[in-house]
C-alpha cells in the first residue's frame, strides 16, 4: 500500500495512476502521457474520487504544456485552454475537476509575460504543489474528524472515500486512518455501492491491504445493520458541496441519510474545501452525471441480467439535503449542521 494513487513520471513526462478498473484482481500502474489517454482514464473511472481527479487533471494540464511547441505567449495559452475545456468535458458533477484546471490556468495567465519555457516549469511545480497540498489537506480533514471517533466505534462507509479516492489519505476514510494510526479499535462496515461496486473492489480491498477491521455489506442491507444498533456513525465523501451544504455524492449516499436520520446516526460528509462550490447555491444546480445502461444490465455478469432493450435509470451521483447532514467535515474545521451551513473561508 505505499504508492500514490496519482502521481507525476518526470523523467517521462506522464501522468501516474492506479488502474482502478482492475482492482482488486490486478494491481496495475498506468503511465500516461496523452489528454486523449487522460480523459479516457477520468471518464472510465480508471482514475476517480474527486480529489484524485483535480490532481490527475492538473499533471496532465502541466504535462500536455511541456508538448506545446511554441515560444509565442499568447499561442501557447490558446492551446493550453484548448486542452483544459477538453480535460472538463470528461465528468460533470466533480466540482474539484474545474477547480484545479482553472487553478493551472490562472498560473499560466499570471506567468504570461515570462518565456514559454519558464511558464512549463512553473506550471509542473504548480501540479505537484496541489498534489502535496492533497495529502496535507486528507490528513487535517483525518485530525479533524477524528474529534467524532471513539475508540470501539463501527463507522459505515458508502463508494469510496479513501486513499484511492486521493492521492493518499482519502477523505471520509482519512479519519479512521487517522485513528488507527492512534491505535483505536475501529470497525468499517462498506456498502457495495452498486452498479460500480467501488465499496466491494475498492474500499474493502484498501482496508483490508491497511489491516482494519472491514465488513462488507449490499447497499439494501444497510438498514438492516443500522436497525439493530452496530453502527455509531456513517462518514461519507463527497464531489460537490453546494453553498447552503446540499451534497452530492455516489448514487445511493442519499437513501443512507435518510436512513441514518430515522435510526439517529450522525451523518458525516468529509470533503476538502475546494470541493465548496459556492457557485452553486443549492442542490438542485448540481448536474448529474448519467452513465451507460450497460453498467446495470452487464458489467458484472458474464450473460446480461435483465431483458435486452428495458430502459435503465443510471445516475452516478444523487444529492444529500443538507438537513440530513450532521456535520460537514473539512481539513479547516468540522462544520455542524445549524439549521445549515455556514462557511467560515
Amino acid at each position: 500500500m505505499n504508492f500514490n494513487t496519482v502521481d507525476y513520471n518526470r523523467e517521462k513526462n506522464a501522468l501516474v495512476i492506479i488502474d482502478q478498473t482492475k482492482l482488486p484482481g490486478e494491481t496495475v500502474f498506468l503511465e500516461i502521457t496523452s489528454p486523449e489517454d487522460a480523459w479516457e482514464a477520468i471518464k472510465s473511472l480508471k482514475v476517480r474520487g474527486a480529489p484524485a481527479i483535480g490532481v490527475a487533471a492538473a499533471i496532465t494540464l502541466a504535462m500536455v504544456a511541456q508538448n506545446i511547441e511554441t515560444d509565442e505567449q499568447t499561442s501557447f495559452l490558446s492551446r493550453l485552454s484548448e486542452t483544459k475545456d477538453y480535460l472538463a468535458a470528461s465528468r460533470p458533477t466533480a466540482v474539484n475537476l474545474f477547480w484545479a484546471l482553472d487553478i493551472m490556468e490562472e498560473t499560466a495567465r499570471n506567468n504570461q509575460t515570462l518565456p514559454v519555457e519558464e511558464i512549463k516549469k512553473i506550471l509542473i511545480e504548480k501540479a505537484l504543489e496541489l498534489k502535496e497540498q492533497d495529502l496535507t489537506v486528507c490528513r487535517r480533514i483525518g485530525e479533524n474528524g477524528l474529534t467524532l471517533i471513539k475508540d470501539g466505534f463501527s463507522v459505515l462507509t458508502h463508494c469510496n472515500a479513501g486513499r484511492l479516492a486521493a492521492v493518499n489519505y482519502g477523505t471520509a476514510l482519512a479519519p479512521v486512518y487517522a485513528a488507527a494510526e492512534k491505535g483505536l479499535n475501529i470497525k468499517v462496515y462498506a456498502d457495495e455501492t452498486r452498479p460500480l461496486l467501488q465499496g466491494a473492489r475498492l474500499t474493502a480491498w484498501e482496508l483490508q491491504n491497511a489491516g482494519i477491521d472491514v465488513t462488507l455489506l449490499c447497499d439494501n442491507m444497510s438498514s438492516s445493520l443500522m436497525q439493530t444498533g452496530a453502527v455509531d456513525a456513517i462518514f461519507v465523501g463527497a464531489d460537490r458541496i453546494a453553498a447552503n451544504g446540499d451534497t452530492a455524492n455516489k448514487i445511493g449516499t442519499s437513501a443512507l441519510a435518510v436512513l441514518a436520520k430515522h435510526y439517529n446516526v450522525p451523518f458525516y460528509v468529509c470533503a476538502p474545501t475546494s470541493t465548496i462550490d459556492l457557485d452553486c447555491a443549492t442542490g438542485k444546480d448540481i448536474k448529474i452525471e448519467h452513465r451507460s445502461p450497460e453498467e446495470v444490465t452487464n458489467l458484472w455478469y458474464e450473460k446480461p441480467m435483465a431483458p435486452e432493450g428495458v430502459n435503465v435509470y443510471n445516475p452516478a451521483f444523487d444529492v444529500t439535503e443538507n438537513a440530513l447532514i450532521t456535520a460537514i467535515i473539512t481539513e479547516d474545521a468540522v462544520y455542524k449542521n445549524q439549521g445549515g451551513f455556514k462557511w467560515q473561508r
